[in-house]
């Protein structure tokens, strides 16, 4: 069984984030960047599969700048066989179409029985990458998979609803799934890991070969909002007193 496990790059959660000096994104310089926690269940549950098969291939696949090998490299350490790095260039992509066209366009040309996804990223949390490429390439798909069980020529998935209810549907590979986060527990890679994945291959698509220049939506401003304090005694009878609360509900605080 051929999967591909897509991983994205992503702030760490106790990392400050400056805004840049365009007010388009982040300062990245000053940042520190981890494996994007849903898709480290993704990667786990990827080499669960592989091991209760027997046999297979893991595949971990990232876009961006030079620095995602970075978690590339930490998926082999984990255990996956090779790498694709689909580089960008200028600013980073956050259009979730425009990411899945890139992504399917590489993706197609490997035919993977299974491409397993997060079900959404910490820093712009769409959570609609999995399913647009599912979608494109003609995939079978599905979303919130809390535990997976692969057969022949199908594989069944358990998904979480709503109210603490839940899902078994079945699928025919090859499939696009998203994966709830704790569903698993994703291991540490070892030091024979770590040491073993420098040897391990990386395929870099360069940006060329797969940017699109079509995006249906991006970012024009990232900034904090601006909080300020006001106050005011109103005076008067009670009538007005109240006329001036319910005013002040309605096109102030705009509760009414």
């Amino acid at each position: 069984m051929k999967i591909a496990v897509l991983v994205k790059q992503v702030p760490g959660s106790e990392s400050v984030l400056p805004i840049s000096g365009d007010q388009t994104w982040i300062d990245e310089g000053m940042v520190s960047f981890v494996m994007n926690p849903p898709d480290n269940f993704a990667l786990e549950e990827a080499l669960l599969i592989r091991e209760r098969k027997g046999d297979g291939e893991v595949v971990v696949v990232s876009m961006g700048p030079a620095r995602v090998q970075k978690v590339i490299r930490e998926g082999l350490a984990k255990g996956a066989d090779r790498g694709i790095h689909l580089e960008e260039d200028g600013q980073i992509e956050t259009d979730p179409l425009s990411i899945a066209k890139r992504f399917s366009s590489v993706l197609k040309e490997e035919n993977f029985d299974l491409i397993l996804t997060g079900l959404q990223s910490d820093d712009t949390g769409m959570g609609q990458t999995g399913v647009l490429i599912g979608e494109m390439l003609g995939l079978s798909t599905v979303t919130l998979a809390i535990e997976t069980d692969v057969q022949d020529d199908h594989i069944n998935v358990k998904r979480e609803l709503e109210s603490g209810w839940f899902q078994w549907v079945k699928l025919p590979l090859p499939a696009s799934i998203s994966i709830q986060s704790g569903l698993n527990t994703p291991r540490y890679p070892s030091l024979k890991g770590i040491m073993g994945a420098k040897k391990k291959e990386v395929r870099v698509i360069s940006a060329s070969a797969h940017q699109d220049a079509e995006k249906s939506q991006t970012i024009n401003k990232v900034f904090i909002p601006q909080t300020s304090k006001q106050t005011e005694v109103i005076d008067g009878d009670v009538d007005a007193v109240v006329s001036r609360i319910v005013q002040i509900l309605k096109s102030d605080i705009k509760v009414l």
